[in-house]
């Protein structure tokens, strides 16, 4: 007995050995930050977004074509409002509505780099209407704030992105390396006629990037726990998005004689299967740099757990939702209180986790349901996108202008749950990152897509600045 008791004893002395060397291994991934030159702006900047803002270049849905006259008035407010940029950049329009800037780098051996912005907005819920400080499409700017549908997303990056190249020509600045600056009309609905488009003719013309950068990253103000710092999201990935309908035919019936299998009993049991039986949580690229770059930042405690994801996993996964997501977001079936529908559907999204597949996610769905439940994909479906390297200079020089704007902040790689349209552009662009530094914090969260979408003037400032200093680091 006492040698089993030793026996126990040692092994928890060595897990425990285990646990603390882990941890103390576990050291800071953080560049050290450099001073940059203070930059000056005009005041004009905020009225710049402001009138920005109050062109409704709304996207409703994919079979919705714009709106020509909102994204027709867009162009020329952006023509005016930035001439340098448009004598002394080369523009196409592509598919009519998005926008592909080209300013030509002195060096032609060096890749080119691609900024990424849309020029799309959301609709705004008509009863929420009164529920805002400000029309969402008048732009009121406050002593503190700028007001209105696109602030955050995303004409805060595309309005920011011309203010710093209207700023470098002014200061006679040339690229070294060539830059492209490309904004879509319909990334909020799929980006299928514009970004895809805009990947497609540089595809075409053999263009082929160091870097391509996006929306889908920010800085995380409050939103870690046990981290007062700003975390830095650069987002290496997105997961992929599918939907799938659930069908179910009968042959109905009365109400007053329910058979045993009703038609919507089908269909809510299918429901409550995938609920039930969700796809199971993984540690795959890059969650893994999450733990690495995050754990080293956290207390000694919590820095224990990430530092040993042998043992700890399974929580901070779940803290990271890292897995392929279930969600049922539609449903529809029955005519009448008393008559058994024949039909019964419902939709259910997926958000896929890196290494599993629009077509593992369908057999996932029909392995789990009764085989009397038809499984159909319906609308716009994607894989997850590659994932892009932490060790390319790209990614290098991007991590340290992040760290020399903010060097308080913590920078992190990670992996983004919803849609950008980045997705297109990895077939031409050796990397392909999501990162302009936004500010959320709890408070602000909700605005995006939601009521009082607004930016704060100092944030928007740190925008332009970051834009600004990044196409410069790249030269």
């Amino acid at each position: 007995m006492k040698k089993i008791i030793l026996t126990i004893v040692a092994a928890i002395v060595i897990v425990l050995g285990i646990l603390v060397i882990n941890t103390l291994r576990l050291s800071s991934k953080q560049v050290d930050s450099e001073s940059l030159a203070v930059v000056d702006f005009p005041n004009d900047i905020f009225n710049n977004l402001s009138k920005a803002i109050q062109y409704p270049t709304i996207s409703f849905s994919e079979d919705v074509a714009p709106d020509s006259t909102a994204f027709f008035g867009f162009h020329k407010f952006l023509e005016e409002t930035f001439p340098l940029t448009h004598e002394k950049l080369s523009l196409e329009k592509i598919n009519n509505y998005s926008l592909l800037y080209k300013w030509e780098g002195s060096d032609p051996t060096k890749k080119p780099i691609i900024l990424m912005s849309h020029q799309d907005v959301v609709p705004v819920d008509e009863p929420t209407i009164n529920d805002w400080e400000a029309g969402p499409f008048e732009g009121k700017i406050t002593d503190t704030d700028i007001l209105g549908r696109g602030t955050m997303d995303d004409k805060g990056t595309l309005v920011g992105l011309l203010e710093a190249v209207e700023k470098l020509l002014e200061e006679s600045f040339v690229p070294s390396r060539t830059i492209y600056l490309a904004s879509g009309h319909d990334e909020e609905v799929g980006g299928a006629n514009g970004a895809a488009k805009i990947a497609a003719h540089l595809k075409a013309q053999g263009v082929q990037a160091a870097m391509t950068l996006d929306e889908g990253g920010f800085l995380a103000e409050n939103l870690v726990p046990g981290v007062d710092k700003p975390v830095a999201m650069v987002n290496l990935a997105e997961k992929g998005f599918a939907s799938f309908k659930l069908i179910v035919e009968t042959h109905g019936g009365h109400s007053s004689q329910p058979p045993r299998e009703n038609t919507i009993g089908m269909l809510a049991q299918a429901i409550v299967d995938l609920e039930n039986n969700q796809l199971p949580y993984k540690l795959v690229k890059p969650i893994d740099y999450q733990f690495e770059y995050m754990g080293a930042e956290l207390p000694f405690f919590k820095k224990l757990a990430f530092a040993n994801p042998w043992l700890f996993k399974k929580p901070v996964l779940e803290a990271l939702n890292a897995h392929t997501t279930t969600a049922p977001t539609i449903i529809d079936g029955g005519v009448k209180n008393n008559v058994i529908p024949t039909v019964a559907e419902a939709t259910i999204n997926f958000r896929i986790l890196p290494g599993e597949t629009i077509e593992s996610v369908k057999q996932h769905i029909e392995s789990t349901i009764s085989d009397k439940v038809k499984v159909e994909p319906v609308g716009f479906l994607t894989n997850p996108s590659p994932v892009s390297s932490i060790d390319s200079e790209s990614f290098k020089i991007l991590e340290q202008t992040i760290r020399n704007l903010f060097p308080n902040s913590i920078v992190v790689p990670g992996l983004v749950g919803g849609g950008t349209d980045a997705r297109y552009f990895y077939d031409i662009s050796d990397d392909v990152y999501r990162f302009y530094p936004i500010r959320i914090s709890p408070n602000s969260l909700t605005r995006f897509h939601g009521i009082d979408e607004k930016i704060s003037k100092e944030n928007y400032r740190e925008i332009i600045e970051f834009s600004y200093h990044l196409i410069k680091s790249f030269n």
